[in-house]
C-alpha cells in the first residue's frame, strides 16, 4: 500500500512539472509541429491505478484532447531531458575542478 502511494505522489508530482513547463512551450511552439500530419500510432497501457490518477489530472485541470496531452507531455520531457544531457567536450567532474 505504502509503495502504491508514494508512487502516486511522485506520479502526480512529475506530472505537475510536466504540465508548467507545456504551459510555458505553448506559446513558443511553431508552426510547423502544429500542422505536422501524425501518421505513426503511439501505445501505452497502464494499470487502473494509474488511469485514475491521469484522468482525475485532466478533470482537475479542464483538459478534454487526452491525445493532445499526451503528446505533448511526453515531447516536453524528452526536451527537458535533451536540454539538461547536451554533449560537451568534458566531463562534469572535470569541469568542476
Amino acid at each position: 500500500m505504502y509503495d502504491i502511494l508514494e508512487k502516486k505522489t511522485y506520479l502526480c508530482a512529475t506530472i505537475e512539472k510536466i504540465h508548467r513547463e507545456m504551459n510555458k512551450l505553448k506559446h513558443t511552439e511553431s508552426k510547423l509541429h502544429s500542422d505536422a500530419v501524425r501518421h505513426e500510432r503511439l501505445t501505452c497501457l497502464v494499470n487502473d491505478e494509474e488511469m485514475r490518477i491521469i484522468d482525475g489530472y485532466l478533470r482537475k485541470y479542464g483538459i478534454e484532447n487526452k491525445s493532445r496531452w499526451m503528446r505533448e507531455t511526453l515531447l516536453a520531457f524528452i526536451h527537458r531531458n535533451l536540454d539538461y544531457d547536451y554533449p560537451t567536450l568534458f566531463n562534469e567532474h572535470d569541469m568542476r575542478r
